[in-house]
């Protein structure tokens, strides 16, 4: 990778950029104000593991923010509740929900559900849920997507995904949108 003449290549000796939307990477936007929109998400799972589809949503907070060249960020503020971007089609939801008991098994053994041990973070009616925190660090916390002439850029079969791995409860998801 750092050989001389990797140094030496240009961006387009590299490689070729395919812009779909007619604009160009580097284009500056003038006149327009620059904005952040913030809006922290209520969301009620029902199931565990559950995946529940937020494109919809996410798409109408892009609208409401007016923004129309930047950036969405949706963040989970919990460490057993992940964002993701896959596809909705139901038997790889299925696989997805497998891998990750796989992973990370509910019925293994975790020193963070071991409460005779365990003095530090507790509240009462403590579940264990060790094995949600293990797949959580697979799946993460985030996701960026970038907003191009008012519409979310997804690809073709990309969809956002909320995430439970714990249990059903209510769940808070941060969404900050930023850009022209």
């Amino acid at each position: 990778m750092n050989s001389d003449k990797t140094r030496q290549m240009s961006a387009t000796e590299a490689g070729r950029v395919s812009v779909l939307n007619g604009s160009f990477p580097n284009e500056l936007s003038i006149g327009a104000t620059y904005k952040v929109f913030s809006k922290i998400v209520e969301v009620e799972s029902t199931d565990a593991p559950e995946l529940i589809d937020f494109t919809d949503t996410a798409r109408q907070l892009v609208a409401e923010s007016g923004v129309n060249n930047g950036q969405i960020t949706i963040f989970s503020t919990h460490t057993t509740f992940s964002v993701m971007i896959n596809e909705n089609e139901p038997l790889l939801l299925k696989d997805i929900e497998h891998f990750l008991e796989r992973c990370a098994p509910k019925d293994a053994y975790y020193g963070h559900n071991d409460f005779e041990l365990r003095t530090v973070s507790m509240r009462p009616n403590e579940c264990p849920n060790g094995h949600a925190h293990c797949q959580h660090m697979i799946l993460g916390t985030s996701e960026i997507l970038p907003i191009i002439a008012g519409n979310l850029t997804l690809g073709e079969f990309q969809r956002i995904f909320l995430v439970e791995l714990d249990e059903p409860k209510p769940r808070q998801v941060a969404v900050q949108i930023m850009g022209l």
